[in-house]
């Protein structure tokens, strides 16, 4: 029997509802995920900004989903790169990206090797950014409240 592999990427900062969702999903779509948690050293060349959670500790929360049988650092911005060293049949991103000139690039390279890209509903409602904001302004209050 053929196992189809899939690959979720993700900061999975601030570990949320929205990342549980995609990799729950993922996880129902293939035989084996693989989730990508992107090193602090590329967040930050690619969002401009580190992570709260470093990534040794975001290796052991993600692989502690029950969704998730390997997790691996994504260190190379190429992902063609990474399916060279992993060969994941099914790549899952959220659908911010379906449509976009960034996501047309990624299923068209994609295509080339016979990865399929599957999107999954973005949470729009949770998402790091929004608990990283929440967490400055609530740091904020607490600064001139102690002052």
């Amino acid at each position: 029997m053929v196992q189809r592999i899939g690959y979720a990427a993700g900061v999975y900062d601030l570990f949320h509802i929205g990342h549980l969702n995609i990799l729950k999903h993922a996880r129902s779509q293939c035989d084996w995920l693989i989730a990508g948690v992107v090193s602090d050293e590329l967040c930050a060349s690619i969002k401009g900004h580190e992570p709260v959670v470093p990534l040794t500790e975001r290796l052991a929360i993600v692989q502690s989903i029950q969704f998730v049988d390997e997790a691996v650092a994504e260190v190379l911005p190429d992902k063609i790169a990474t399916w060279e060293r992993l060969r994941f049949d099914i790549f899952f991103k959220g659908d911010d990206w379906r449509g976009t000139l960034k996501g047309r690039e990624l299923e068209a390279r994609f295509a080339a090797v016979g990865v399929e890209v599957m999107y999954f509903p973005y949470t729009a409602h949770t998402s790091s950014t929004q608990l990283r904001l929440a967490l400055s302004i609530m740091n904020g209050q607490q600064l001139r409240a102690s002052q």
